[in-house]
């Protein structure tokens, strides 16, 4: 299995139900919308506190969600304008990768996904009622019309589409970087499974059929609440022809002159680095 940035530690044990024995501190992930609260000055670290109002906040939104190692995990979000207390600082996500240890690096993607769903879902979506937590799982619940609300996960899928002996089709966003190229990428639609998104995505976008669809791996992806499911095929027939309404431009490189590439926190880049590794490996 290829380990990848967010995906649950392996000491890691989620649990929805808090500890009933009192707690001496515990570790907190505390968020103002999506920057995480960690020290200012040398590595940055998460608080460990028994509960965030020593550090003076009042808090929302609060999630226990498990246990890395002897450390319970909580989660939970302040105010939009709030300041950090002193000898503490705001910072995004992305920007802590490799500064934080990879496990409560990932356990941070997890708790902000558990907070954006609990602050998403206060009233329910079908009558507007406010819901309630339930106790047993990780859901809320309208008291009115019984409708259930779970964390919210996005299927996504991602192609790295080769043609041999020596070419891989990368494409580029509007949002992306100037000169950034990575894989292609879709959300699932209703009623598909992952491998007829991959196609119909690779169609959609740049025009061309494949085959040897084969699956790589998958990432959680916190931007906001995706699952990231990455896929490699061959080029069957076709020309690129890019939709502009979904990319910017797309092209085939050969995998010994490639483009800028994605950071290494996203799979799109372990992708592209496994593919463009094997392809030179048969080429030598």
């Amino acid at each position: 299995m290829i380990e990848l940035p967010f995906s649950a530690p392996a000491e890691f044990i989620g649990a929805v139900r808090p500890p009933s024995a009192p707690l001496s501190s515990a570790l907190w992930f505390v968020f103002r919308e999506n920057d995480l609260l960690v020290s200012a000055g040398g590595a940055p670290q998460l608080p460990v506190v028994l509960h965030p109002d020593a550090l003076g906040f009042e808090v929302a939104h609060v999630q226990y969600f498990g246990r890395l190692g002897a450390e319970h995990c909580y989660a939970c979000d302040v105010g939009a304008s709030v300041p950090a207390a002193s000898g503490w600082t705001w910072r995004g996500l992305r920007s802590l990768y490799t500064r934080l240890p990879d496990a409560q690096f990932a356990l941070a993607g997890r708790a902000l996904q558990l907070v954006d769903w609990d602050r998403s879902n206060g009233f329910c979506g079908r009558c507007g009622t406010p819901t309630s937590a339930r106790t047993t799982e990780r859901a809320r619940e309208c008291p009115a019309c019984g409708l259930v609300a779970y964390p919210r996960i996005a299927p996504a899928i991602m192609a790295l589409v080769r043609r041999a002996p020596d070419e891989i089709l990368l494409a580029r966003s509007p949002r992306f970087p100037p000169g950034m190229h990575s894989a292609l990428a879709g959300f699932v639609e209703p009623g598909e499974s992952l491998e007829q998104c991959m196609q119909r995505e690779v169609l959609e976008e740049v025009g061309l059929e494949v085959e040897n669809v084969r699956y790589f791996a998958s990432q959680p992806w916190p931007f906001p609440h995706s699952l990231m499911v990455a896929f490699t095929a061959d080029w069957k027939s076709g020309e690129i022809r890019v939709d502009p309404l979904e990319i910017e431009s797309a092209q085939w490189f050969n995998v010994r002159s490639l483009p800028q590439l994605p950071q290494p926190i996203s799979i799109s880049r372990r992708l592209i680095d496994a593919v463009v590794a094997a392809m030179i490996a048969q080429l030598d």
